[in-house]
C-alpha cells in the first residue's frame, strides 16, 4: 500500500472546475481498473491530491505516470496552458496496515 501525493507545480492549482476533478476521477477509475489497482482513501484538494493505493499487476509508477500524463495534456488543453502541471511527479510513502487480529 501506498499513500501517494501530487502537488501542482509552485503550488498552483491542478483543480480549477468541477469538470477537472470530474477528468480526473474518471481517469483514475479507468487507470485503477485497468491495472487491478485498489484505491482505500483519496482526497481532491485544488493544488494537490492525496490518495492511498494498493499496487496491483502494474508497477505504481506507470500506474501514476498513465494517469498524470493524460490528465496534464487534457487540463492543459481546457485552459490553454503549454507548461508542466505537476511539481516533482508525485512523492509515494508505503503504508503498513496494522494486524487487527
Amino acid at each position: 500500500m501506498h499513500h501517494i501525493i501530487i502537488r501542482g507545480i509552485e503550488g498552483e492549482k491542478i483543480f480549477q472546475t468541477n469538470a477537472d476533478r470530474d477528468d480526473f476521477l474518471h481517469r483514475l477509475g479507468v487507470t485503477l481498473s485497468e491495472s487491478a489497482t485498489s484505491c482505500y482513501a483519496w482526497a481532491l484538494i485544488p493544488n494537490h491530491v492525496h490518495r492511498v493505493l494498493r499496487t496491483g499487476t502494474v508497477p505504481i509508477a506507470t500506474v501514476l505516470s498513465q494517469l498524470l500524463t493524460g490528465y496534464a495534456l487534457t487540463y492543459n488543453r481546457r485552459h490553454r496552458r503549454h507548461c508542466h502541471l505537476f511539481g516533482n511527479w508525485y512523492k509515494s510513502t508505503q503504508v503498513m496496515r496494522e494486524n487487527t487480529e
